[in-house]
Order: C-alpha cells, then sequence, then structure tokens
C-alpha cells in the first residue's frame, strides 16, 4: 500500500529517502514528523537511517542500493560511512566509490537482480555496481533521457517509467529487467517518477501531491495490493463509488 507523505515543504520524497527491501536512509530533517512517520511505516521490518550524505540531506540522489549493498559517492565523509555501517545488517555491502557522476541516485536504477546506468559511467564502476549489489548491469536510457535513476523506480515486481517513453522502449527494458513495466507520473502529472516516489517489494511512499489515479496505477504495477495492471480501471473505479 502507498503512503502519502511530504518532506517538509517538498513532494519530491525519492530525493531524500533511499527504499530496498532490507533498510531506509532517510535524509536529516529538522522537523522529525517525517521521520517518525516512516518509521512508524517501516521499523518493523527494516532499520531506518537517519543520516547524511556529503553533509546534505538528499540522500536519495547521491546513494544506489538494493538488499545486498549500498553505493556511496567519494564525497561521502568517513563520519557518515562509519554511521551508515553501523546503522545497516552485516549482510548489506556499504562501499564509497570513485566515479564522476557522483549523484549515484540520478545514474543507477537497481532492483535485487538487474541494475539500468547511465550510458556514459565508468567501466570501473560498472563493476563495482555488478560486485556490490550482485546485479546484472545494462548501459541504458529512458524516453532519451540518461538519468535513468531519474526517470526509472524499479523494484522486484515492477517498474514505473517516464511517461513519454515509447511502446517499443518500454518492450525493450521490460525484456532487460524481466518485469512488468508501465509509463506513468506521480505528484500531479511529475515525470521524475524515481524523484517522486520511494518503492519496494511491499510498500511505498508517495509525495503528497500524488492524486488517486497515480497511487492505483503505482499499486498496481508494483503488486503491492495483489493487483494485476489490468485491473486499474476497475480499482479507481470502485474508489470512487466508495467514496461518493
Amino acid at each position: 500500500m502507498a503512503t502519502r507523505l511530504q518532506y517538509e515543504n517538498s513532494c519530491d520524497v525519492g530525493v531524500f529517502l533511499k527504499l530496498t527491501n532490507k533498510y531506509c536512509l532517510v535524509g536529516q530533517c529538522g522537523s522529525k514528523q517525517f521521520l517518525h512517520t516512516v518509521e512508524n511505516r517501516l521499523a518493523d521490518h527494516i532499520p531506518v537511517v537517519e543520516t547524511s550524505i556529503a553533509g546534505t540531506r538528499i540522500v536519495g540522489r547521491l546513494s544506489a542500493g538494493n538488499k545486498n549493498g549500498l553505493l556511496l559517492p567519494n564525497t561521502c565523509t568517513d563520519q557518515e560511512l562509519q554511521q551508515i555501517r553501523n546503522s545497516l545488517p552485516d549482510e548489506v555491502v556499504v562501499q564509497r566509490i570513485e566515479e564522476k557522476f557522483s549523484a549515484l541516485g540520478n545514474c543507477i536504477a537497481t532492483n535485487d537482480y538487474v541494475a539500468l546506468v547511465h550510458p556514459d559511467i565508468d567501466r570501473e564502476t560498472e563493476e563495482i555496481i555488478a560486485d556490490v549489489l550482485g546485479v546484472e548491469v545494462f548501459r541504458q536510457t529512458v524516453s532519451g533521457n540518461v538519468l535513468v535513476g531519474t526517470y526509472c523506480a524499479l523494484t522486484n515486481q515492477g517498474a514505473l517509467v517516464h511517461p513519454m517513453t515509447s511502446i517499443a522502449d518500454q518492450d525493450e527494458l521490460s525484456s532487460l529487467l524481466q518485469v512488468p513495466l508501465v509509463a506513468g507520473t506521480v505528484n500531479r502529472g511529475n515525470e521524475c517518477v524515481a524523484a517522486g516516489c520511494v518503492v519496494n517489494d511491499w510498500t511505498a511512499i508517495v509525495g503528497a501531491d500524488t492524486t488517486a489515479t497515480e497511487i492505483s496505477v503505482i499499486e498496481s504495477i508494483f503488486a503491492l495490493q495483489g493487483s494485476k495492471p489490468s485491473n486499474i480501471i476497475n480499482n479507481i473505479r470502485n474508489s470512487i463509488v466508495d467514496n461518493v
């Protein structure tokens, strides 16, 4: 099930959160209400870690990870690296990497088995991604955009991509990722889907502006309520009838 949230005054929750099946990173926030809401949603299942990366709160855009590992940019300080390492489960490998594209979350979209990466990422970085995250790596674009981590939200159940992605591109991406895939938006038409939501195999947190229709698409494609994509319209219709 999806939860609507706002990080202070921003609906771009994916900028300030990194959610996987094994842990959740939260950017340090002045107001603790956001942190408490995330903890209430997740803390019974996975550790929720409030931290900064390179002294900033945009942990979702600066890091990339899955159940096997977490990749951090070389701008991450020793103190931050140690705090994150100490807070995550022992089996999660945390590694800092030298890469010119330091916003790793914008350049890497990954689940527990496959990763899409920026076409110009270093060869050495590509090998580290494959090794630390335990995934098969594909250099790819999403609707012509090189920032695959911004325009693709990905789990082991499904993927949500830029709304202008062509049918041919959707088929190609779905074939690479081996999951069902749909083009859509978050936060009332925002095409930066991974900046506006975070998802894992059993829950989603979306920006406060996300509409009921967008949430129905998200819950359906990521199988968060046992829905199949073909049931999207019926779900929307039923929710309208219930409200009336």
